[in-house]
């Protein structure tokens, strides 16, 4: 995982708990799904609109 060991690991997400609190954590880990979700549909439909209009070009 980026060359790191379980112990920076352990020390990124004690650091994550202070600043963010436990509550926020989960909604972040949420958020950042979501965008990476809509983030992969997106290039998705970009490669099907490619496809589409090669088809229309021909």
């Amino acid at each position: 995982m980026f060359g790191l060991g379980w112990p920076e690991v352990g020390i990124i997400a004690i650091v994550a708990i202070v600043i963010f609190g436990p509550k926020k954590i989960p909604e972040l880990g949420n958020a950042l799904g979501k965008t990476l979700r809509g983030f992969k549909e997106e290039l998705n439909n970009t490669d099907d609109d490619d496809t589409d209009s090669e088809k229309e070009q021909q």
